[in-house]
Parts: structure tokens; C-alpha cells; sequence
């Protein structure tokens, strides 16, 4: 899934984007506890971040078969590893959610591709923003 260069999206754009219906992305809001910003008139605004988190959280319950007890496991345990500054760990707790670590292994993979991905676009929007 390729996601348009731009800073925030709507939540049918969301929905277009992953192929779900928006009813779906306003469930992951609730149980992933994600806080998209609102405009004035009330619309949800995904960050790009938002959008990828959601790509996630949409690979490990629809591709990966995880719950979203699981998934929600995964998740966590990626947010706290990037607000530490460390590389995502593997703790019992959340192994035992796993349907098989192979398929584990490429979801944190390709979820710290994408952080590193969304810092390197934030640093290059900070650069070009300073004199």
C-alpha cells in the first residue's frame, strides 16, 4: 500500500487506503486507543503516522490472524520501544498472543521500516522548515 505524501487524511481516505469500511477504522480508534486530531467542523485528521499504525494494526488482524487482544500487545510493546529509543523487544506476554514468531518477526520488521521511514520524513520536513 503506497500512502499519499501529505500531513493529514480523512477518515474516508483511511478507509479507501487499507480497503476497510470507516465503521472499521472508528472500532481500531477505541480499542487501540488512537486519537486522531479533529477540524473544526469535527472531521477526524490521520497524521501519516496514524495511517501506518493503522496498516498495522490491519495486517496483524486481517493477514496475520492475530486477535486484537494480540494485536493490541504488538502495537504497545512498538509505541513504548519508539518513545524509549530502542529496538522492539520480545517479552512473554505478549509472545503468547503470537500465532507463530516467523510471521511476528516480519510484522515488527516492516513496523520499525515504517517509524524510521515517518522520522526520516519528519527530519527532512524539520530541515526544510529552519533558516
Amino acid at each position: 500500500m503506497e500512502i499519499p505524501d501529505k500531513i493529514f487524511f480523512k477518515i474516508g481516505e483511511v478507509a479507501r487506503l487499507l480497503e476497510v469500511e470507516p465503521y472499521v477504522i472508528r472500532y481500531w480508534e477505541r480499542e487501540f486507543h488512537l486519537s486522531p486530531r479533529r477540524s473544526r467542523s469535527g472531521q477526524r485528521l490521520y497524521r501519516r503516522d496514524e495511517v501506518e499504525r493503522l496498516a498495522l494494526i490491519k495486517r496483524l488482524v486481517h493477514a496475520e490472524g492475530y486477535t486484537i487482544a494480540g494485536a493490541r500487545k504488538i502495537v504497545s510493546r512498538k509505541g513504548r520501544a519508539v518513545q524509549a529509543g530502542e529496538a522492539p523487544g520480545r517479552d512473554a506476554e505478549a509472545h503468547s498472543a503470537e500465532p507463530d514468531s516467523a510471521g511476528a518477526d516480519d510484522a515488527w520488521r516492516e513496523a520499525v521500516r515504517g517509524e524510521v521511514e515517518a522520522l526520516r520524513r519528519l527530519i527532512d520536513e524539520a530541515r526544510r522548515i529552519e533558516p
